[in-house]
């Protein structure tokens, strides 16, 4: 509705000439501007608006007072389209690490975003959710949890864990799920029509395969309940990404970033481990897993022992000032927590707090000196100054 051609028959790449022009349903617009006005008026705590829009429409999550239309929040609608493509049709080595977090960070600087892995149009009738897209009929016959998983089903589980973190980490502001589908919900959903007889036997989510301790759905929803309260606890959804140059490598099929204080780790390669794989990051500590795909109570093989932390060395790593060395087994996923000062780089830190004090000694104290050495004071303070926005540089141009 926001354009007169109802976006048929167009594309949109992103140049603002596409949305601000004699296309712009000026109407559609002013509607939504008064629609979202209203409910944060009448519901000021507890009012939300959220925008499904595939077009990209700038200041769509922007506040009324700047010009934008005052939604909250705006679908990611471009990530369950990428994943469900993947599931079907591209081999497992054949992902592209760089495709997966593009998608998942192209998003308007400062418009907040809803991720999710599926959509509903997944869960119905005519199409299947991404478990029952990577294991189909072995969920009917493979699903015991009293004998190990096949090849088939050992695969849906992992990845199914691993694209449900990397969206709820990378993907957004917040995170949407379809009922049922954060343990594998099997089949889909189909309420009584005349096409199938006006039938209620689709019509239901089957809760007690949760509920059984002996089917592996159990594993999915523990794995999904954990991620959450882990989030809850950090709250990185509400913090924003920390950007670098490289968070992803190609032919390791690994993706590693950093947010809310948390390094997640991701090894997408269907057979390929790594004993030792440096992992760059900008604050140095000892590190421990706080959430790993692969521990048993999830599904996973136990190949990382939890006991073990990891600690930070000073040569840095893609544009990051320290690095890390990790076990990153395949097709897993693991969330580490800075729990103190690394055994390898206790020096630096005290050469960075002796050198934070120095900055704030000359910068603040100020001495009855010549005006050459009031000038160099200035100098460093813009320095200082330029050093604390140095982040911004990282930023990708499609953000801004």
């Amino acid at each position: 509705m926001l354009y007169l051609n109802r976006g048929l028959g167009q594309g949109f790449s992103g140049d603002y000439k596409e949305y601000f022009g004699a296309n712009t349903d000026n109407q559609a617009v002013v509607y939504m501007m008064l629609a979202n006005d209203l409910v944060h008026r009448l519901l000021p705590d507890t009012g939300l608006t959220i925008a499904e829009d595939v077009s990209g429409m700038p200041t769509l999550c922007r506040p009324i007072e700047e010009g934008g239309m005052g939604f909250d929040y705006r679908l990611a609608m471009a990530v369950p389209d990428m994943w469900i493509k993947y599931v079907k049709e591209i081999k497992d080595e054949d992902w592209s690490m760089g495709n997966i977090v593009h998608t998942l960070t192209n998003r308007r600087w400062m418009e907040k975003c809803i991720a999710y892995a599926e959509s509903h149009d997944q869960c119905l009738v005519g199409d299947k959710t991404l478990a029952f897209w990577m294991m189909d009929k072995e969920m009917y016959y493979s699903m015991s949890s009293y004998s190990p998983m096949n090849a088939v089903v050992d695969r849906g589980v992992s990845l199914h864990k691993m694209i449900r973190l990397v969206v709820h980490g990378m993907g957004g502001e917040g995170y949407l799920n379809f009922m049922g589908n954060e343990f594998g919900h099997p089949e889909w959903l189909d309420f009584p029509r005349t096409g199938n007889g006006e039938s209620y036997h689709h019509a239901r989510r089957q809760w007690f395969l949760v509920d059984d301790q002996d089917l592996v759905y159990k594993f999915m929803n523990e794995f999904d309940k954990a991620m959450n309260l882990l989030e809850e606890k950090h709250g990185w959804l509400a913090t924003e990404m920390e950007f670098a140059t490289e968070r992803y490598h190609e032919d390791d099929k690994t993706i590693a970033f950093e947010r809310a204080g948390l390094v997640f780790c991701f090894n997408f390669h269907p057979s390929k481990s790594y004993s030792s794989y440096k992992v760059g990051l900008d604050k140095p500590g000892e590190y421990r897993i706080v959430l790993d795909s692969d521990w048993p109570e999830f599904g996973g093989h136990s190949r990382r022992d939890r006991s073990t932390n990891c600690h930070t060395y000073k040569e840095g790593h893609t544009s990051k000032r320290c690095h890390m060395l990790t076990y990153m087994p395949c097709r897993t996923a693991v969330v580490f927590e800075r729990v103190g000062s690394s055994n390898y780089m206790e020096d630096l830190v005290l050469e960075e707090q002796d050198c934070v004090a120095n900055i704030v000694h000359k910068e603040y104290i100020p001495t009855p000196t010549s005006a050459t050495a009031i000038t160099k004071q200035f100098k460093m303070m813009k320095v200082a100054k330029k050093a604390e926005n140095s982040f911004l540089d990282e930023i990708p141009a499609h953000f801004l």
